[in-house]
């Protein structure tokens, strides 16, 4: 069984786009938090760019989907959250560069 931290599942979230931008959701800051327990249970906070985003159920439903390809991945939870809400600032700097922001 492989280990699962909080890197490998970040870095797995990296493979989750948000289509309506292009870019993927850690880039964008919609990833506010990663828990992963003794169990390997990850837990994900995160949020969307808009409480009216359309593409938030699919978004959701990739990201559980893609931290379950992790090996020695239990159970996963993905919470959204509106609180804080989103804001450009939260895009990675480098990300916010590239998009003239």
């Amino acid at each position: 069984m492989s280990d699962v931290t909080k890197e490998v599942i970040w870095n797995k979230l990296k493979e989750v786009i948000d289509f309506e931008i292009g870019l993927d959701v850690v880039s964008l800051g919609l990833v506010y938090d990663v828990q992963v327990d003794e169990n390997n249970n990850v837990y994900v906070l995160m949020t969307m760019t808009t409480p009216m985003c359309p593409l938030a159920g699919m978004i959701l439903q990739e990201a559980e989907a893609k931290i379950k390809e992790v090996e020695g991945v239990n159970d996963v939870k993905v919470e959204l959250t509106f609180d804080p809400p989103w804001t450009p600032d939260r895009i990675d700097p480098e990300v916010r560069g590239q998009l003239g922001i």
